[in-house]
């Protein structure tokens, strides 16, 4: 008994990053994308609200919000939204926007950098720590190596606001100028801010898809993943458990969200896709 009160006391003593220096082992959280049910967002025969109260009814421990059909960003709705989420024990944990930073210094790039901004002031009206963002299309008079220029100047300048607000930005891989993974990385490093990471999309890369995945693995802060990946042309069921080695591998600790694309009616396909992300997340989650 006494060894043990003497134990104690001596940890009390120790600064708090000697307490945490440990290893707290892998974590992976089941989520969903709202943008799973993008029809029935846009035909309204769902709400976020729905969406929210069915995150609970299977069992999920987070919502990332696509925020394309948001009727509204004033507090009201936005603050109901965040009471009725911790109210069924969902964390709003992030927001998807959409965002084309590829603009050449100048007004268009201050527009792009003022609708960040903005959707920052939501996201921590929410109480989201992580906002989605796409690099945007390279313009046909530009080369890859300029845009990428570019978006490093828009996405550092977000990120010194999003920072002031709690909010990390996660550059997805998304096509253009994120089309492949050394890209993404290399804007990421050259950003160089702790504001600013990748939001991993396990279905967007559509050759070498799981090396991809490995080499930007350990820069990510959120995972969205697919139901299905199309390699060189060539359409499979994406392998959750090879994602989930990798991102363990790289003591990724965070959300799995399930972003629904594939062709079977939505209401009748999720259902059985959640009981297997819930799974997965277990089976990888110390």
């Amino acid at each position: 008994m006494a060894a043990a009160m003497e134990r104690r006391f001596f940890l009390s003593l120790l600064p708090a990053p000697a307490l945490l220096a440990s290893d707290p082992g892998p974590r992976l959280r089941p989520a969903l994308c709202a943008y799973s049910f993008r029809k029935e967002l846009e035909s309204k025969k769902m709400t976020y609200e729905d969406v929210i109260r069915y995150a609970a009814e299977h069992k999920l421990d987070g919502v990332d919000l696509t925020v394309y059909w948001f009727p509204s960003t004033e507090d009201r709705f936005l603050y109901g939204l965040k009471q009725l989420a911790y109210k069924l024990g969902v964390e709003i944990y992030s927001i998807s926007i959409r965002t084309d930073m590829c603009k050449r210094p100048g007004p268009e790039a201050d527009k792009e950098l003022a609708e960040v901004r903005k959707w920052v002031d939501v996201a921590a009206k929410l109480g989201a720590g992580h906002i989605r963002v796409f690099g945007g299309k390279v313009p046909k008079d530009s080369s890859d190596a300029e845009a990428a220029g570019w978006v490093v100047q828009v996405l550092g300048r977000a990120a010194e606001y999003a920072g002031g607000k709690g909010v990390i930005l996660g550059l997805e891989n998304h096509g253009g100028i994120t089309d492949k993974a050394e890209t993404i990385v290399d804007i990421v490093k050259r950003v160089n801010s702790p504001w600013v990471a990748i939001n991993l999309d396990t279905g967007n890369f559509k050759t070498k898809i799981y090396p991809q995945i490995e080499m930007i693995a350990p820069h990510a802060v959120n995972v969205q993943v697919k139901v299905e990946v199309t390699e060189d042309g060539v359409h499979a069921k994406s392998d959750w458990d090879r994602v989930s080695k990798i991102l363990v591998a790289n003591k990724y600790r965070g959300y799995l969200a399930l972003e629904y694309e594939a062709a079977e009616n939505a209401m009748q396909a999720i259902p059985g896709h959640l009981e297997r992300l819930r799974k997965v997340c277990a089976k990888y989650s110390s």
